[in-house]
């Protein structure tokens, strides 16, 4: 099994967090956190990330008011987030073949 460097894991993981000062939208209440299409009159509560947690920086009307209020950070974060390369997937299982032939009497 290949082992990935400590710096290079170190320098994927620092890409993937968010930066100091970054803001993103999640809803208020005991409602979990879901798409943004889903109820989007309802108020949103923004958050800051202070470098080692996400802290209370304001609320929204609605999702739009609060996506104006954050502006570019959520692309920004989507930016930086990597996805898989697909020259890295497991190769294909051959499927299953019995090695007799049954025959039924």
């Amino acid at each position: 099994m290949d082992d990935e460097p400590l710096e290079e894991w170190a320098a994927r993981r620092d890409r993937r967090r968010p930066t100091r000062g970054e803001r993103r939208v999640t809803p208020l209440g005991d409602q979990p956190e879901r798409g943004s299409h889903v109820n989007p009159d309802a108020p949103r509560g923004i958050q800051e990330w202070d470098g080692h947690q996400w802290t209370p920086a304001g609320v929204a009307e609605d999702f739009t008011a609060a996506a104006d209020e954050i502006g570019d950070d959520a692309t920004s974060r989507t930016e930086r987030v990597s996805l898989p390369a697909f020259g890295k997937l497991p190769p294909l299982l051959e499927p299953w073949r019995p090695t007799e032939r049954f025959h039924r009497p």
